[in-house]
């Protein structure tokens, strides 16, 4: 118990130095939303996977996953790291970079208000951000109670408030420098311990090969074997899960933000190699682990208490320093994406929805007041949320937590992409895509809930789970968005041309960054 409270302690006091150490670098708007947008490749690749990677990743879904796919689970994690990441940062971090900053956009929401001139736009995505991440932000909880129930033996609630309080100190004074520099330190606590835990879990099968006997011996109603095959025993299913937790990423607000604060081109080709790193560490991991989950429990058992008393039980025998590491780890995973999602979710809501409708542009000081306000209010909101649905089981807010993510996707995904790179893409194919994303979520969550029935095989594929409607979402938006633009050309945005003349501007570059046609003369001849 010593060891445990030592480090969790000295854990908290870390945080909330860096927050005050990072009080000067918040200062105004920029500052505090973007770090100044001077944010190097190591901060920023850290932010960015410690936003993507959480608690519902490490609890929930490499649990749940884990025990339906086996050892096929893997995927995901790399599905994570190479769609998730690589491409993410190869198709979207230069492109955002450059055109975010030539655009003056702080925000997802404002990007799409400048890029197609449209506040109508702006202030309809800022309150779709609001409204599909606050139920996100609550589900970050989700995990943590069987954790320090197993190690402290302390109530939910008090671990939400903790939590929640501890991330509200250090985002509230320092901002977005303050969450970077946390996150970097969370994320080298993610890297060493999950392949800790990774070797002591399997470790007590017998190793990797012992362990994978052991699976080998579990009957499956797929086929014998099924949880060591290469794509487990349900692939279809599998291939829904890949697509949802990797290409998703690429519409979320609080991941695409990361990009808008790097600093240069080097930081961005490093940023992508080490992004794509320390997701196949972490996320690869994760599902890895989880994968081995039926050697620890059984199917009664996982009926009863559910898919989040999987690890927990993977975890239970293992020395207390480990068990230590672990709550750090799930704490560090959680407390990282939080501060991610509740500082977009404030600047968004004070810089796109408040100062709009308030049809004027606040001071700096004001602006900064305003979103540290409305972080608090998140944050507090959040872990109520959090603690009702673990105390009455509301199926509401359950379900609606499966489907903020492919909300937030399926909405802002394709506009954003052909916002990018496609001059011709209008202001009436954002709003489609706005529609139709949250649409078909919301038509999901009314399913989900028992409220409306739909017919027809091809329908009821569609809306099986919130992750198939989700993938259905994004992939038909991404069809959806040109098809409409090339029917309503009349809506494209003014001085469009402008808008993409950031790409063409003539830059200065030493010789080893880019390669020339240009025959030098040696020095001295002319």
């Amino acid at each position: 118990m010593a060891i445990k409270l030592i480090l969790l302690l000295l854990f908290f006091a870390v945080m909330i130095f860096i927050g005050v150490q990072c009080r000067k670098s918040s200062t105004d708007v920029n500052g505090f939303v973007l770090g100044g947008r001077s944010v190097g490749p190591w901060l920023t690749a850290f932010a960015y996977g410690t936003s993507y990677f959480s608690a519902v990743i490490f609890v929930g879904y490499a649990g749940q996953f884990g025990w339906t796919f086996g050892v096929a689970s893997t995927w995901i994690g790399l599905g994570n790291a190479f769609i998730g990441s690589l491409l993410a940062w190869v198709i979207l971090g230069r492109r955002t970079r450059i055109m975010t900053q030539h655009l003056d956009a702080k925000t997802m929401p404002e990007f799409f208000g400048r890029r197609y001139d449209s506040q109508a736009l702006k202030v309809a995505a800022s309150a779709i951000t609001f409204l599909f991440l606050i139920p996100y932000t609550a589900s970050l909880f989700n995990g943590l109670s069987r954790l320090f129930d197993m190690a402290f033996h302390v109530d939910y609630a008090i671990c939400v408030i903790v939590m929640a309080v501890l991330t509200g100190i250090y985002v509230i004074l320092g901002g977005y420098m303050a969450t970077a520099i946390n996150d970097f330190i969370q994320g080298i606590i993610m890297l060493f311990g999950i392949v800790a835990v990774i070797v002591a879990v399997l470790g007590e099968h017998g190793g990797f090969m012992g362990s994978l006997s052991a699976m080998a011996q579990i009957p499956s109603d797929a086929y014998n074997g099924a949880f060591v095959s290469f794509f487990g025993p349900a692939p279809l299913y599998l291939i829904f899960v890949v697509l949802l937790t990797s290409l998703g990423t690429w519409g979320l607000p609080q991941m695409i933000g990361k990009f808008y604060a790097i600093k240069n081109e080097g930081a961005i080709q490093k940023g992508t190699i080490i992004s794509t790193f320390f997701a196949i560490i972490v996320a690869g991991g994760c599902y890895f682990l989880g994968g081995f989950g039926r050697l620890f429990e059984t199917q009664a058992h996982v009926d009863a208490e559910g898919f989040d008393a999987i690890v927990p039980s993977m975890l239970s025998n293992l020395p207390d320093i480990l068990v230590a590491i672990v709550l750090i780890l799930v704490l560090s995973a959680s407390m990282s994406t939080l501060s991610s999602l509740v500082l977009t979710s404030s600047s968004t809501l004070t810089l796109d929805f408040i100062n709009q409708l308030a049809h004027k542009e606040n001071s700096e000081r004001k602006n900064i007041l305003t979103m540290r306000v409305f972080i608090a209010i998140f944050i507090a909101i959040s872990a109520v949320i959090a603690i009702v649905q673990a105390k009455s089981r509301v199926t509401f807010i359950a379900q609606l937590m499966g489907i903020s993510w492919g909300a937030l996707a399926g909405a802002f995904l394709a506009p954003f992409l052909y916002g990018l790179y496609w001059k011709k893409t209008t202001k009436a194919a954002v709003a489609v895509g706005y529609v139709f994303g949250c649409g078909m979520m919301i038509i999901q969550l009314l399913i989900s809930l028992g409220l409306i029935t739909v017919h027809g095989a091809v329908l009821s594929f569609v809306f099986t789970n919130s992750l198939y409607s989700g993938v259905f979402a994004m992939l038909l938006s991404l069809i959806i968005v040109p098809v409409v633009s090339l029917f309503t050309q009349s809506t494209k945005p003014a001085h469009i041309e402008e808008k993409f003349s950031c790409y063409d501007r003539t830059v200065q570059v030493h010789a080893k960054t880019v390669l020339s046609d240009r025959k030098d003369t040696p020095q001295g001849k002319r």
